[in-house]
């Protein structure tokens, strides 16, 4: 039997508990829990199939109840012996995708991050839009290229045409970006033609992950009108492993920023959904910022309402990420875009400067927040590394 000695400081003690999919050499994936240093085997400890299969999809279809029920089990599981077999050192195991996304939705919901831009692409032209501060502003992405933190991400192709040239050329991106995000798990879905409303949300998302929207900045800016971003966005975007259950954050939930005008009657709730969570990016092992979730206009709750306004579905496993995290100051910027403004400000990187990645570059973002016995907990990481472009036709 063992006792698991959780360290003084961690960030993944009990009032943590994010899950994952785990797997040791020569076994299949199933759900795990981290507790400080190691991963807890969710099928040995609570002898539920459910916990047996390579996906977290069938336990979140469950439901709330089932959710808040489980967590208890494992937190009173943990404080005794568990088998030697259910407990593995988390540097032994392999990591994997958590759940299956089914759909994909990236909101705008920054005020910072949304400004910056503004001034960045159109600064003849007010910095928000008109629609701005209405509605939480969003694409749909591609579910089929969301990937697990520590996948190499390739250089995309497309489309680009810069200010000099007359007419479009195809190749690599030569303005490839990041976005520090927060990502939201829906656990329990809803069917067509219903709504989630903002006070809703808890009975609705599963988590949070770390997010990653990777974004090919030259090829967004060519395509994106009239209809948006496209294959600007759709090649990669990478997520952490471990998905923190929502009742762990309730330390963090706080007001988001004032919102005038005051949103829609559909968009209003009585519960607060704004979370202060901290982020920081690593650029090749350097910090080059900090950015404040708890900056973020638009709340995740607000996010959902709005994604089902019109009647559409939700579905356990949709990801919707919560956009670009950005603070006031630079050095809370969540992409290179704004942190180089618009390439013409370069990074120090080390003793390098740069405006955009290059081949070989790797992005790390982490994240804490307030823990619910007065210290912090994690989000572990979303880690991603760029390849060159795949060869030309």
């Amino acid at each position: 039997m063992t006792r698991i000695a959780i360290p003084d400081g961690s960030l993944f003690g009990p009032d943590n508990l994010p899950y994952g999919v785990f797997s040791t050499p020569g076994t299949a994936p199933r759900v795990g829990v981290r507790v400080g240093d190691r991963v807890v085997d969710l099928t040995r400890i609570l002898g539920d199939d459910v916990f047996a299969r390579p996906t977290l999809d069938a336990f979140m279809a469950q439901g709330p109840d089932r959710w808040i029920t489980v967590r208890e089990r494992i937190s009173d599981a943990i404080t005794g012996n568990l088998p030697g077999e259910a407990v593995h050192d988390v540097d032994a195991v392999t990591l994997h995708l958590p759940f299956t996304v089914a759909d994909y939705v990236d909101f705008y919901a920054s005020e910072h991050h949304a400004t910056n831009l503004g001034k960045i692409l159109r600064p003849d032209s007010p910095a928000l839009l008109p629609n701005w501060k209405h509605l939480p502003v969003g694409y749909h992405g591609r579910s089929g290229t969301v990937v697990v933190s520590g996948t190499d991400i390739v250089r995309p192709c497309g489309q680009r045409r810069t200010p000099s040239e007359q007419t479009p050329t195809f190749g690599p991106s030569t303005r490839l970006d990041i976005e520090a995000e927060l990502g939201f798990v829906v656990g329990a879905g809803s069917p067509m033609g219903h709504r989630i409303a903002p006070d809703a949300f808890a009975e609705h998302c599963f988590g949070v992950v770390l997010l990653n929207d990777w974004s090919a900045r030259d090829i967004q800016a060519w395509e994106y009108v009239p209809l948006g971003p496209h294959l600007g966005k759709s090649f990669g975007t990478s997520i952490s492993a471990w998905v923190v259950p929502l009742p762990a954050l309730d330390a963090a939930r706080t007001d988001t920023p004032a919102q005038a005008p005051e949103p829609l009657p559909y968009l209003r709730g009585q519960e607060a959904w704004g979370l202060d969570v901290d982020l920081e990016i690593g650029w090749n092992g350097h910090v080059v910022s900090r950015p404040p979730y708890a900056q973020m206009y638009w709340s995740p709750a607000q996010m959902l309402a709005h994604l089902t306004a019109n009647g559409a579905s939700a579905r356990t496993g949709d990801l919707f990420g919560s956009g670009t995290i950005s603070g006031p100051r630079r050095d809370q910027w969540g992409s290179f875009v704004e942190l180089s403004w618009g390439g013409t400000d370069p990074v120090a990187v080390g003793e390098a400067h740069r405006t955009f990645l290059v081949d070989g570059d790797e992005v790390v973002i982490t994240a804490t927040s307030p823990g619910l016995s007065g210290g912090r907990i994690g989000f572990g990481e979303v880690r991603g590394r760029i390849r060159p472009a795949i060869g030309l036709p």
